[in-house]
């Protein structure tokens, strides 16, 4: 089973959705990227399996993007600090509109994540994303760990990062051994 193949069959049709919606922007010419658990796995040594699809656009960008994925067949839910959309499978994909992320976009690099070509955010930036989400005082507690996860699987494939940890996470996670 190819990781394009495992991740349809999680996702029951993910696929087709995720395909979809990186052809719309693509074909639209909008600068975007994945981050959180997708960049996660471009990034880490061991993908895991996510049913979101998190991105962000450049701020001019928001609408056009709204627009351009429900002309794409996805439905779309505003919120506070994100545009979710829904297409036929389990992939929730969620647009952040929150300031702090603006600038991922221009940033983000090519990636094969499960045999799907799309843009992740830079490795920083998915980092800091990924402190960031986990330091939300308002974020549910199983949130809260799976980021603390990531942010561990980050630093095992790239050691250096661990310098920038705020000191509370560097009490809780140990500096990898480099072989």
């Amino acid at each position: 089973m190819t990781g394009k193949q495992f991740y349809d069959w999680q996702t029951v049709g993910g696929t087709d959705d995720v395909m979809r919606f990186v052809n719309a922007l693509e074909k639209a010419d909008i600068t975007w990227c994945a981050i959180g658990g997708v960049a996660v796995n471009h990034w880490a040594a061991e993908p895991m399996v996510t049913q979101d699809l998190d991105f962000v656009v450049a701020a001019e960008s928001i609408d056009q993007t709204e627009e351009i994925l429900k002309e794409a067949g996805f439905t779309s839910q505003r919120f506070e600090w994100s545009i979710n959309f829904k297409g036929k499978s389990k992939v929730s994909i969620q647009l952040t509109t929150e300031d702090f992320y603006h600038d991922f976009a221009e940033r983000g690099v090519a990636a094969d994540v499960h045999g799907i070509l799309l843009r992740v955010a830079a490795l920083e930036d998915t980092f800091a994303g990924k402190v960031k989400a986990w330091g939300e005082p308002t974020r549910r507690q199983s949130k809260q760990a799976k980021d603390f996860t990531d942010i561990v699987r980050l630093i095992e494939a790239h050691p250096h990062l661990w310098e920038t940890l705020p000191d509370q996470l560097k009490s809780e996670i140990k500096l990898p051994q480099v072989p």
